[in-house]
């Protein structure tokens, strides 16, 4: 059954949302399925052709862009950002129709971003305010604030809270603030 009495949130007529777990403020738009037991925070944005399965939770103010799917044992913490086309995974070995595989769960913390048509194998956490590059296999947990690219991804910087690449000066890390930060056991500080 489609839900269709769910007040101030914004859903596209051409969209299937079965779930009544929708903040105030959130706004689906074309073709979106989002099945019931699915939990949506407030002024989340979900874009055209985006799909999220029952066990699925995303905080407030995620955006997740076109062509995005997001499968059971996702959790998208608050302030996230889902870039267009991003390949989640939750099952280390997937075989059709396998009816005892081992659900593995994946977290984006707090301000994270995933960029364009990168993927991330199953059971994984990206760290709060990390970002994963356009394009990266991430194979491993992203820490937090780290900046990471490639194939396989690897730490290539720290970003700051507001995305911007911090710069190295003196083994410290500076970020657009002027803050300094420093990395201690492949863990970014602040000094």
């Amino acid at each position: 059954m489609k839900i269709s009495n769910l007040e101030n949130i914004r859903i596209h007529p051409t969209a299937e949302v079965y779930t009544t777990k929708i903040g105030e403020g959130t706004m689906v738009w074309q073709f979106a399925v989002i099945l019931p037991d699915a939990v949506l925070g407030k002024d989340c944005n979900v874009n055209a052709h985006v799909f999220i399965e029952n066990k699925v939770t995303i905080g407030d103010r995620v955006t997740i862009k076109s062509g995005v799917y997001l499968w059971d044992g996702l959790t998208v913490e608050s302030d996230v950002m889902i870039g267009p086309n991003v390949t989640f995974t939750n099952d280390k070995y997937p075989r059709s129709k396998n009816k005892n595989y081992q659900q593995l769960d994946t977290i984006l913390r707090e301000g994270c971003s995933i960029g364009a048509g990168s993927i991330l194998l199953a059971g994984l956490e990206v760290g709060s305010f990390a970002m994963v590059a356009a394009g990266a296999l991430v194979t491993k947990s992203v820490p937090n604030h780290a900046l990471v690219l490639g194939n396989p991804a690897k730490i290539v910087g720290w970003v700051g809270y507001d995305g911007v690449p911090m710069k190295q000066t003196n083994g410290l890390w500076i970020d657009s603030n002027e803050n300094s930060w420093k990395v201690i056991d492949g863990k970014l500080s602040k000094q």
